[in-house]
């Protein structure tokens, strides 16, 4: 991406055909569409913020809902491409510290990967997701939890593709004589409708939403992910209006990668003032970033970009923040 924050958010339109290439050739060797269908005709999704037109036979931006005969067909409460594997609590979480995860000594989280998202990411973390494919049944996964899963954490990739199968399964766990805690991260995309089933198994379970707040500035989410984050703050919105009736553990957590460059002094404070706004007591945690995928010649986070954040955050009086991946800044 050789524009910086500023040329994107003040020249989008010119330079969006150079930016549709980037992430056309970031896709291309993994079988995905170049680019959000928009076909006349076509069948919507209306999974997530894409909205995508499929026409026949073509799949949409995730690369796993599909036009076939003339309706959507791919993921849903029976299968998914799911991978899951345990980690010990407490774990490396982006909410450990305020979840009650943290302090589950003894248990174990079942963290579930599934393998497709809605964003494109170039500088993905875990991009790797674009090459798992494993099937398997909700049944499946649910077999997974046993007497000493304190947590389940739906991530990726990203649980939106699969928004049906981590809500049936969901259901059948809260079935079960010892209830796992529940949460979600995800990168806020969505339909809020469906952001409302997953935060009432999030609250009932002492589970969080944990959303990526990527960027403020639609035109450099778009840049940097793909996609437009208009979901993403609205699911923020709607998860924060739960925040007074559970204060402990908090019900949502918002993250942010400090991606050297680009999430800059005016992206922080439009962050800022937009948490802000919505309740105080939101908890944002910021990671430091290590370079990654197509952004792989990118430095780390330094620390001076870090302590910006959290100086930006503190003006706005957002105290209940936390810095992550410490051991990667420079």
């Amino acid at each position: 991406m050789p524009y910086c924050p500023v040329c994107i958010r003040e020249r989008f339109d010119e330079l969006r055909p150079a930016i549709d290439e980037a992430h056309e050739r970031a896709r291309s060797s993994f079988h995905l569409p170049a680019r959000i269908p928009a076909e006349a005709g076509g069948v919507k999704c209306s999974l997530c913020v894409n909205e995508c037109s499929i026409g026949e036979g073509g799949s949409g931006y995730c690369g796993v809902r599909r036009n076939i005969a003339g309706s959507i067909d791919g993921p849903d409460g029976d299968w998914a491409y799911v991978d899951w594997y345990y980690d010990p609590l407490p774990t490396n979480c982006v909410a450990d510290w305020v979840c009650r995860g943290s302090k589950d000594h003894g248990y174990k989280n079942l963290a579930v990967f599934y393998g497709a998202c809605t964003f494109d990411c170039l500088f993905c973390q875990n991009w790797h997701f674009r090459e798992r494919k494993n099937k398997a049944s909700v049944e499946d996964l649910v077999k997974a939890v046993d007497s000493l899963t304190g947590c389940v954490c739906y991530f990726g990739g990203d649980p939106t593709p699969f928004a049906l199968h981590s809500l049936e399964a969901s259901r059948l766990m809260s079935e079960r004589r010892r209830k796992p805690r529940i949460c979600w991260e995800t990168n806020g995309s969505v339909a809020p409708a469906y952001m409302e089933k997953w935060l009432a198994f999030a609250l009932a379970s002492d589970g969080c939403i944990k959303i990526d707040f990527k960027t403020f500035n639609e035109n450099l989410n778009i840049a940097l992910c793909g996609a437009s984050n208009r979901n993403t703050k609205e699911n923020i919105r709607q998860v924060a209006e739960c925040i007074e009736q559970r204060e402990e553990p908090p019900v949502l957590i918002v993250n942010t990668l400090i991606i050297p460059g680009y999430i800059d002094e005016q992206e922080l404070e439009s962050m800022a003032k937009f948490i802000g706004s919505i309740n105080k007591k939101i908890p944002w945690s910021f990671l430091a970033f290590y370079p990654h995928f197509r952004f792989d010649d990118m430095p780390c986070t330094s620390r001076k970009q870090a302590e910006m954040a959290l100086s930006i955050a503190a003006d706005y009086e957002i105290k209940n923040t936390h810095l992550g991946n410490v051991h990667l800044l420079r």
